[in-house]
């Protein structure tokens, strides 16, 4: 197997073969000032890690990363490929270890008519209720309408298994087409069943505006993507330029958020700096 620290997501992904994610999460709740108006409340959101971030761990020892990962703290995984592994021994690891499956980034071929039921079954088994697809093109509005339409489909479908089908963001997804962003085209076009798994970096990357764009879409980001900007590439959040009291007060109030998936993939030292993250969210009241 090819040392995966150096190469693209969406070729990672192509190395993949898909207890319940917890008791479902309330919405924000509701209280009033002395006036008696209704003031929304901040909410505490659970975190997750996205496994990319310890990829090359993953590789030499599936079940050890897995443990350490929950030692950290860590209540879910989102997994971005399996190592060969099958649902029930995925399932297993994940219970083990006190875990829950808090989403999968599953390839859009594995989301075509003639894999989903597979695909179904493979989530159920795990645990997972959020199915995430991470990477899609498109050139033309027309490509991202056709991308829009599959997902409704996806959606309708999932939604009497309690399950979920999203869309993560990466920098390509902000270009413009005839005048509007893939990701604007897209999300305009999906069902608010459609999750908006947006990743702070790569939209900044992408030259927008995290915060506007959260707040453009309030109740589609289920779970987001929370990672580092700006810092290099050993920073952690609170140690770069993204406006993180913004980012959480809108996931915690107005975002319908039920996961904070925290992501690093860039570190040299992959543990201590997903250690160090987590850390970073302990201080910030956010764990």
């Amino acid at each position: 197997m090819k040392n995966t620290q150096s190469i693209p997501r969406r070729q990672f992904l192509q190395l993949s073969a898909l207890g319940l994610a917890g008791a479902a999460l309330g919405l924000a709740g509701c209280t009033t000032n002395k006036s008696g108006c209704a003031l929304q409340t901040q909410k505490k959101i659970p975190v997750g890690l996205e496994l990319y971030s310890v990829r090359n761990e993953c590789q030499k020892d599936f079940p050890g990363t897995i443990e350490q990962v929950a030692k950290i703290g860590y209540q879910g995984v989102e997994f971005a490929g399996y190592w060969g592994r099958s649902a029930k021994e995925i399932r297993k690891m994940i219970d083990d270890n006190g875990l829950v499956t808090c989403g999968t980034h599953t390839q859009l071929t594995d989301l075509q008519p003639d894999k989903i039921d597979a695909t179904i079954e493979f989530n159920q088994i795990i645990g997972n209720k959020f199915i995430i697809c991470p990477w899609m093109t498109g050139k033309t509005r027309a490509e991202w309408l056709a991308h829009a339409e599959l997902f409704n489909h996806l959606a309708d479908k999932l939604k009497p298994l309690g399950l979920w089908t999203g869309y993560h963001a990466h920098q390509h997804d902000f270009e413009l087409i005839e005048g509007e962003s893939a990701w604007d085209i897209f999300f305009g076009h999906t069902k608010p069943e459609v999750i908006m798994q947006l990743d702070t970096s790569n939209c900044c990357e992408g030259g927008a505006d995290p915060v506007a764009v959260l707040n453009k879409y309030p109740g589609r980001v289920r779970t987001i993507h929370i990672k580092a900007n700006g810092g290099g590439p050993e920073a952690v959040i609170g140690e770069d330029k993204i406006n993180w009291p913004a980012v959480f007060e809108f996931c915690e109030t107005r975002g319908h958020t039920q996961w904070y998936v925290l992501e690093h993939e860039t570190s040299q030292t992959p543990i201590p700096t997903v250690a160090r993250s987590f850390a970073a969210l302990k201080k910030m009241g956010k764990v």
